[in-house]
C-alpha cells in the first residue's frame, strides 16, 4: 500500500502525494486569508477564523515530510538496488527477523494493549494495570529466547 512507502524507504508515491496535498492546503489557507473579512471587508469576504493556521500547519507537515525524504536519501545513498540493472534480488532485501510460530507471547501483548486502549474510557486504575501487563508481556516476548548467564561465567 502507499502507506508503506514512508516506512520502508521507497519514499516515492506517498510522500509525493502528501507534499502535493500539503501544498494545496497552504494555497487554500493563504487564499482564505486574502479573502477574509479582517483583511478586505466588503461584499465578497469570507468570515473564516484563523485562516493562516491551516497554512502554517500544512507548511510544517510538508517540511517534516521533506526532511524525512532528505534524511532517508542521505542515509541510504544515491543509488538504490532497484536502480542498478545488474543488481540481484538479495541486494534489495532487508534484514530478516526471527519469529517463533509457537510463541504465546503475542497473545498477552495484544490483550494488554486492548486493555490499555479500553482503559482510556474506563478509568486510570485500569491504565496502570494494563500498562504494567503490557511492559511485562513485551519483555517476555523480546527475551523469550535469551539464554541466562551462568553464575560461574563471571
Amino acid at each position: 500500500s502507499n502507506g508503506v512507502n514512508l516506512t520502508d524507504g521507497l519514499d516515492g508515491l506517498a510522500t509525493g502525494a502528501a507534499v502535493m496535498v500539503f501544498t494545496a492546503f497552504i494555497l487554500i489557507g493563504v487564499w482564505e486569508f486574502g479573502q477574509s473579512c479582517a483583511v478586505s471587508p466588503g461584499l465578497k469576504c469570507y468570515a473564516v477564523r484563523d485562516p493562516l493556521d491551516l497554512a502554517v500547519l500544512a507548511a510544517a507537515l510538508a517540511g517534516m515530510v521533506g526532511f524525512y525524504v532528505w534524511f532517508t536519501q542521505r542515509r541510504i545513498g544515491q543509488i538504490l538496488p532497484e536502480d542498478n540493472l545488474t543488481a540481484q534480488i538479495s541486494d534489495g532485501a532487508g534484514e530478516l527477523g526471527f519469529y517463533s510460530p509457537h510463541s504465546w507471547w503475542p497473545l498477552p501483548v495484544a490483550l494488554s494493549m486492548c486493555a490499555l486502549t479500553l482503559s482510556l474510557i474506563i478509568g486510570w486504575w485500569l491504565t496502570v494495570i494494563s500498562l504494567g501487563a503490557l511492559v511485562i508481556s513485551i519483555i517476555g516476548m523480546v527475551t523469550q529466547y535469551e539464554k541466562p548467564i551462568a553464575a560461574s561465567a563471571h
